[in-house]
């Protein structure tokens, strides 16, 4: 004979699964709504010729242009440029590494769970200068699904939930040495992040967070690549620590393609990233890249998909 509270815990799964699923298709279908309105205006702006596209260019920049590179891999802003790339990313992490402290409870002991998180987000960056510029990133919404370990007997529930404003950053950036034959660029930046979300414990920051880094950036004839190297400081920790870092490779295969592979790692959190861009429209840029973790810690995978709209 069947278990009536089994079938009830199934069709309470199914409905659960079912319901996420018709919200992550409708949140789909708006971002497409929205990209498409978006490509249709970017469509008729005038655009500006790159350098690149009339071949005034040198090689050493041929896969970047003359613009500031942004925090986003392979991405760059010119003087009286507006960059607004609205995009989706998910981040699954079968290592989520935590103390119960972290999330509200007792104990000090390191466990690693579950979690996976969406995130719908807005960048802006702007180029005041051929030497400075500012950008701002924003995860409008964001949502968290955390699992214990299995391990972990203290009192932090199973499972927990959360969604609201996530991330919320502003950066900037100012090249102090531009590439020359021979020498690389090197290029400044400070980014501040906004302690905005103090009441949770899986989304957005907590406390203040500041980040002192520097850019160093050379193009050759098989594609140009770029070091970032950075620190840390928290108003929680109160301590100044090595913060992000990557290798970045840039190659331009045409004017409407290009691709980017870089490894990006912050302590003992690498990941590698892989990135191919495409020019839809004529201010219009796709970008479509993931993310692989390559050590324990780091998320297992973290897809990303957008569109850069250029005015």
């Amino acid at each position: 004979m069947a278990n009536p509270g089994s079938n009830c815990r199934w069709a309470d799964n199914w409905n659960r699964i079912t319901s996420r699923g018709v919200i992550i298709m409708r949140s789909i279908k708006y971002l497409l709504v929205v990209g498409l309105i978006l490509c249709q205006i970017a469509a008729v702006l005038p655009r500006r010729a790159s350098a690149a596209e009339n071949g005034s260019l040198p090689y050493y920049l041929y896969d970047r242009g003359t613009g500031l590179h942004t925090s986003l891999f392979g991405t760059y802003v010119q003087k009286g440029e507006l960059l607004f790339y609205p995009f989706y990313e998910y981040t699954k992490s079968s290592n989520f590494e935590y103390k119960p402290s972290d999330l509200g409870h007792t104990g000090e002991t390191d466990f690693f769970g579950k979690e996976t998180e969406q995130e719908y987000l807005v960048y802006f960056a702007y180029g005041f200068t051929d030497q400075l510029m500012a950008e701002f990133e924003s995860a409008l919404y964001a949502q968290a699904n955390f699992h214990k370990a299995p391990d972990d007997t203290s009192t932090v529930p199973n499972h927990l939930k959360e969604s609201g404003l996530g991330d919320t950053e502003g950066q900037v950036r100012y090249r102090f040495l531009n590439e020359t034959e021979t020498m690389p660029e090197v290029l400044g930046y400070f980014e501040m992040v906004l302690p905005l979300q103090k009441s949770k414990d899986l989304i957005g920051t907590q406390h203040w967070e500041f980040a002192p880094g520097l850019n160093i950036t050379k193009g050759f004839p098989i594609g140009t690549f770029s070091v970032k190297l950075s620190l840390s400081y928290t108003t929680e920790e109160h301590n100044i620590q090595s913060g992000e870092y990557a290798l970045e490779y840039v190659k331009r295969f045409s004017p409407d393609w290009r691709t980017v592979l870089a490894v990006e790692g912050e302590q003992d959190e690498i990941a590698a990233i892989g990135e191919v861009q495409y020019w839809i429209a004529k201010n219009a840029m796709l970008k479509l890249n993931s993310g692989f973790g390559l050590t324990k810690k780091a998320p297992d995978i973290a897809p990303e998909v957008g569109i850069v709209f250029s005015f």
